[in-house]
């Protein structure tokens, strides 16, 4: 089963949209989704804070800022 990560914060309307479409597909394309808050950890602050929402597939970034499901789906193949 594929692992997705969504990396965010809190008050992102672009994240929870992000959340969202994530939410939508899972059954369908069957993957576990974890959610973190890049402001829980300094290093993924700084690795993200200017690019969040990012999607994380198994270890590959697959799509940042505005989420694209075509982005995503591609890594789900």
């Amino acid at each position: 089963m594929k692992k997705v990560v969504l990396y965010s914060k809190r008050n992102c309307p672009l994240c929870e949209e992000a959340k969202d479409l994530l939410l939508a597909y899972q059954d369908q394309y069957g993957y576990d989704l974890k959610e973190v808050d890049i402001y829980h950890d300094d290093e993924l602050l700084e690795k993200y804070q200017l690019m969040i929402p990012v999607v994380e597939i198994d270890g590959q970034e697959a799509d940042y800022g505005q989420i694209e499901w075509a982005n995503v789906s591609d890594f789900l193949k």
